[in-house]
C-alpha cells in the first residue's frame, strides 16, 4: 500500500519535474505523482496530507488539473495545527472560488477560525474569506469581520479592513454595518491599518452617494493625516527613496479627490495641503512623481482655486521634460483630459508638447498629436500648422489619416484667410498622398466651390501638381473635378492671385486621358476624370471632337461602370445634344452640414454625386422635414448589393458598416444583370429634374407616426420573434394594405428583459436588392430594464417580384457605458406575405 510508504517531498517533485526533457516527460511525471497522491487521499493518510496537498498546489500552478484535492484542503483547514491550516487555506485560495458549491463547506471553519485566539490563524481566515467569499458567505460572516475591525490587534485590524472591502463589493447592503467602525481606524498609529482603512472608506464612497456625503466630514482629519506624513521626519519603517510612506499618501489623495468632487466646502479644506504636497515633494525619483501625479488628478477633479490648477498643469509640464517615456506619456494623457478646463495654462507648454511630436515612442507621438490639435486657435494656427505639416510628412502611415482630417478641420475653423486655407489643404493632399481620407476630398471640393475669386488660382495650382504626379489618388480626384468644373478658367490665361499659367485645351485633355489610361489610377479616379472630360465639352470651344473621341474610347473599358458612363455621355453628343449644356452646367454650391451622432456626415457629397454633378430637385417645405427623418434607399440603383434601411440617417455611397449587413446572403437569384446593376445615377443626366417618386408605390408616409395601434395587424398573418439574444428581443407583426399587395408593413417591437437599462438603441435592416425598404422613425432610443417598456418602429417593404422575403438585422446600443453591436438574419417570414 502507498499509505505505508513515505511520499516524496515537495522539493524532490519540483526537481523531478524540472529535469524532464520534453513536455511529454513532464506530463508523465505529473500524472504519476497525481496517481500517487490520489491513492494516498483514498487511504485517509493524515500524516502526510499536508505534504501531498502542497505538491498538488505546485502541480496546479503548472496548469495541470488538481480539483480532486479540494476536499483535502477542507480537511486541513479543520485541523488544529497551524501548519496544516496554512496549507489548507492556501489550497482553498487556489482551488476554490464562489462558482463552486463546495466552497460553502468551508464557512463553518472560517467562522471558528475568525474567533481563534491566535492572530495568525485569524489572519489566514480573513485572507481566505477576502479571496473566495460569495454573497452567502458575506452575509454569514460579516458580523465576525465587523467585530475584528474593533480589535486591539493592528495586524488583525488591517486584514479585517481588506476583507470588509471584498464583502461590501459583493453585498453593498452590508455597508452600513462597517461605517461606524471606519472613523476610529483613522486614529490608528499603524500605517498598515491607516492604509486599509482609507481603502475601505474609498470603496464605500464609490459605491454609495449617501455614504460619500457622510464621510465628507472626515476631510479635515484626512488633511491632518496627510500633513503629518509630509512633515514627518525620517522613518526607516516607512521611508521609500526619501519619501514617507508614498503608498498611504497616494491612497489619501485619491480619497480626497472623491470627497472633494463637486463640493466647494470640502475642496476649500484641501487647497492648502494640496499646494504643500505639490511644492514639497521631491521629483528626483519615481516615488515622488507618483505622488505628484495623484496630486494633479485631485486638483483637477475638485473645485480647486485657479492658481492651484495652474500649478498642477506646470507639474505636468515638468513631467514632459522627464527622461522616462512613461512619465511623458502620463503627462500628455492627463493634459489631454484637462485642456478643456484650463486651456490657457496648457497653452504655456505648447512648445514642449510640439517637441514630443518628434519623440521616438509611437504612443507619445500619438498623444502629442492629439493634444497639439486641441491647442490650435486663431492666434497660433499658422505656427501650429507648420509644425503639424512637418509631422505629417515624417509620421508613420497609421497616423496620416487622422492627422490629415484634423488638420483640415482645424484649418477650416481657424484659417486667417481663404487663400491660406486653400494652400494648407493642398499641402496636406501633396504630403499625405494616398493616406488622405475621403472626407478631406469632399471638404476641399466644397472649399473650391465656395471660393469664387480663388477658383482660377486653385485650378491652376492643381493642374501643375497633377502634371508632376498622378499617383496620389485623392489629389488626382480633386484636380480632375476642379479641371472639369473650371476648365474655362484654367485655359483663360488670367489669374489675379498668381502668375497666369499658359495652358492649351489639348494639354488639359491629354492629362485627363493619361489619368484614365494609367494603371495606378483607381476606378473612382477614372470616373472623376471621365466626367471631367464630358464637362469640358461645355467649357472648351475648340476640342469637341477630341472630347467625343476620348469618351468613346472608354466604351470598351474593362470596367463596366466606365462603359456605362461612356455610352451615356456619348448620348449627350447625339441623341440628347440639346440637353448637354443644361445637364453639364456648373454644380451649385454644396452646403456643409454638421456630423450626425451615428458617425455619418450630412452635406458631404458622395463620390458619384460629385462625379456626375447631379443637381437634386428642390424639396417642397412640407416634405423637407419628413425627408430628414426617413431614409429610402433605391435598391435597384447604385452599386450596393442590396437595400439597407436606417432611420434618420443620410445615404452614403460608401456605406461600409451598413452594407456589411448583407455579408453572407446569397443574392445571386435576385436583381438585374451586372451591367444593369451598376449605378443608374447617370440616368438622371438624361432626364429633366423631376420630383423623386415614392419607391413604395404611392404609400402615403407624410405625417405618419410610429404607432402600432393605428393599424391592427392582419389576423391571418402570424407574427414572429425576429431576434432574441442577451436579453434583447425583437418581435415582428405584419400588415398588408388593400390595393397594394406588394407592400408589407412590418411592425417592430423591441423589448429589454435585462436588469440594466439600454440607451442609444439603433435598429437597422437590410434586404436583397430585388426589394425596397423604408424605415420610419422609432418611438425612442432607450429601453427600460425588466421588460418594463418597448421601442416601436414601422418598416415598409416593397416586394414587386413576390420573392421570399429575407432580412438581415443590425442593432447597436449602449449597456453600462459600453457599445454593443448585435446582428441577426430572418428568413422565416410567413409565406402569405408575398403570395
Amino acid at each position: 500500500m502507498f499509505g505505508s510508504t513515505t511520499p516524496k517531498r515537495l522539493r524532490d517533485v519540483i526537481r523531478e519535474i524540472r529535469s524532464a526533457r520534453t513536455a511529454a516527460d513532464e506530463r508523465a511525471v505529473v500524472n504519476r505523482e497525481c496517481a500517487t497522491i490520489r491513492d494516498t487521499f483514498k487511504d485517509e493518510d493524515n500524516v502526510y496530507r499536508c505534504r501531498n496537498v502542497a505538491k498538488l498546489l505546485y502541480i496546479h500552478m503548472l496548469g495541470f488539473p488538481a480539483h480532486f484535492g479540494q476536499l483535502e484542503c477542507l480537511k486541513l483547514i479543520a485541523s488544529p495545527k497551524f501548519t496544516d491550516k496554512r496549507i489548507g487555506y492556501l489550497g482553498a485560495n487556489l482551488l476554490l472560488d464562489e462558482r463552486q458549491d463546495i466552497h460553502l463547506l468551508v464557512t463553518n471553519s472560517l467562522k471558528n477560525d475568525l474567533s481563534h485566539q491566535t492572530q495568525y490563524i485569524v489572519s489566514l481566515a480573513l485572507s481566505t474569506l477576502g479571496n473566495i467569499c460569495s454573497t452567502e458567505m458575506s452575509r454569514d460572516l460579516a458580523g465576525e469581520v465587523e467585530k475584528l475591525l474593533k480589535s486591539s490587534n493592528s495586524y488583525v485590524k488591517k486584514k479585517a479592513a481588506l476583507c470588509a472591502v471584498r464583502i461590501i463589493k459583493k453585498v453593498p447592503d452590508l455597508m452600513e454595518m462597517f461605517i461606524p467602525a471606519c472613523r476610529p481606524l483613522l486614529n490608528e498609529k499603524n500605517h498598515g491599518v491607516l492604509l486599509t482603512a482609507v481603502c475601505l472608506i474609498t470603496e464605500m464612497c464609490v459605491l454609495s452617494s449617501d455614504t460619500l456625503t457622510h464621510f465628507r466630514k472626515l476631510v479635515p482629519q484626512l488633511v491632518r493625516l496627510l500633513k503629518n506624513l509630509i512633515m514627518a521626519g525620517y522613518s526607516p519603517e516607512h521611508d521609500v527613496s526619501g519619501v514617507s510612506d508614498p503608498f498611504l499618501q497616494v491612497k489619501i489623495l485619491r480619497l480626497l479627490r472623491i470627497l472633494g468632487k463637486n463640493d466647494e466646502d470640502a475642496s476649500e479644506n484641501m487647497n492648502d495641503i494640496l499646494a504643500q504636497v505639490a511644492t514639497n515633494t521631491e521629483t528626483a525619483k519615481n516615488v515622488g512623481n507618483s505622488i505628484l501625479y495623484e496630486t494633479v488628478l485631485t486638483i483637477m477633479d475638485i473645485k480647486s482655486e485657479s492658481g492651484l490648477r495652474v500649478l498642477a498643469v506646470n507639474i505636468l509640464g515638468r513631467f514632459l521634460l522627464n527622461n522616462d517615456k512613461n512619465i511623458r506619456y502620463v503627462a500628455l494623457n492627463t493634459l489631454l483630459k484637462v485642456v478643456s478646463a484650463d486651456y490657457n495654462a496648457v497653452q504655456r507648454h505648447r512648445t514642449t508638447i510640439v517637441d514630443c511630436l518628434k519623440d521616438p515612442d509611437v504612443s507619445i507621438r500619438r498623444r502629442a498629436m492629439e493634444l497639439s490639435f486641441a491647442l490650435i486657435n486663431s492666434n497660433n494656427v499658422r505656427g501650429m500648422m507648420k509644425e503639424l505639416l512637418c509631422f505629417l510628412d515624417k509620421c508613420d502611415p497609421e497616423f496620416k489619416g487622422d492627422c490629415c482630417s484634423n488638420i483640415v478641420t482645424a484649418a477650416e475653423k481657424y484659417s486667417p484667410n481663404r487663400r491660406w486655407y486653400i494652400d494648407t489643404v493642398m499641402k496636406v493632399l501633396t504630403t499625405a498622398g494616398n493616406n488622405v481620407r475621403d472626407d478631406v476630398v469632399s471638404t476641399y471640393i466644397q472649399l473650391i466651390q465656395q471660393s469664387g475669386s480663388l477658383q482660377t488660382y486653385t485650378v491652376q495650382q492643381l493642374f501643375k501638381v497633377l502634371q508632376e504626379d498622378i499617383s496620389q489618388q485623392p489629389l488626382s480626384q480633386v484636380a480632375a473635378w476642379s479641371i472639369g468644373e473650371y476648365g474655362d478658367l484654367l485655359v483663360s490665361g488670367v489669374c489675379e492671385e498668381d502668375e497666369p499659367l499658359q495652358v492649351t485645351e489639348g494639354e488639359v485633355l491629354d492629362l485627363l486621358g493619361k489619368l484614365i489610361a494609367s494603371n495606378i489610377s483607381l476606378l473612382v479616379t477614372k470616373q472623376y476624370a471621365l466626367t471631367a472630360i464630358v464637362k469640358l465639352s461645355t467649357r472648351f470651344t475648340q476640342s469637341l471632337s477630341r472630347i467625343e473621341q476620348l469618351i468613346k474610347a472608354n466604351g470598351q473599358s474593362m470596367f463596366t461602370d466606365l462603359q456605362q458612363r461612356s455610352i451615356e455621355y456619348v448620348s449627350l453628343f447625339n441623341t440628347h445634344a440639346e440637353m448637354r449644356s443644361g445637364v453639364l452646367e456648373k454644380m451649385p454650391i454644396m452646403e456643409k452640414q454638421s456630423t450626425e451622432p451615428n458617425g455619418l456626415t450630412n452635406g458631404e457629397a458622395s463620390q458619384d454625386e460629385i462625379i456626375n454633378a447631379i443637381v437634386e430637385p428642390s424639396t417642397p417645405p412640407a416634405l423637407k422635414s419628413q425627408n430628414e427623418t426617413q431614409n429610402i434607399l433605391d435598391l435597384l440603383g447604385g452599386t450596393s448589393p442590396g437595400g439597407v434601411g436606417q432611420p434618420a440617417a443620410p445615404v452614403s455611397d460608401g456605406g461600409g458598416a451598413l452594407l456589411d449587413l448583407l455579408g453572407g446572403m446569397d443574392l445571386s437569384s435576385a436583381g438585374p444583370s451586372p451591367l444593369m446593376a451598376q449605378s443608374n445615377a447617370m440616368d438622371n443626366l438624361l432626364l429633366p429634374a423631376q420630383p423623386q417618386p415614392d419607391l413604395l408605390g404611392g404609400v402615403e408616409v407624410i405625417g405618419q407616426t410610429t404607432n402600432l395601434t393605428n393599424g391592427s395587424p392582419n389576423a391571418e398573418i402570424p407574427g414572429l420573434t425576429a431576434f432574441e439574444k442577451n436579453g434583447i428581443k425583437v418581435l415582428f407583426t405584419f400588415d398588408k394594405k388593400n390595393g397594394q399587395p406588394a407592400v408589407v408593413t412590418v411592425n417592430v417591437q423591441v423589448i429589454n428583459s435585462m436588469p440594466m437599462p439600454v440607451s442609444d438603441f439603433v435598429f437597422q435592416a437590410a434586404v436583397p436588392k430585388s426589394f425596397q425598404i423604408q424605415l420610419l422613425p422609432p418611438s425612442g432610443n432607450s429601453l427600460p430594464p425588466n421588460a418594463s417598456g418597448t421601442i416601436t418602429q414601422v418598416i415598409q417593404v416593397n416586394n414587386p417580384q413576390k420573392a421570399p422575403l429575407r432580412m438581415r438585422l443590425r442593432m447597436t446600443y449602449t449597456l453600462n457605458g459600453s457599445a454593443v453591436t448585435e446582428q441577426g438574419e430572418v428568413n422565416t417570414f410567413p409565406p402569405n406575405l408575398w403570395q
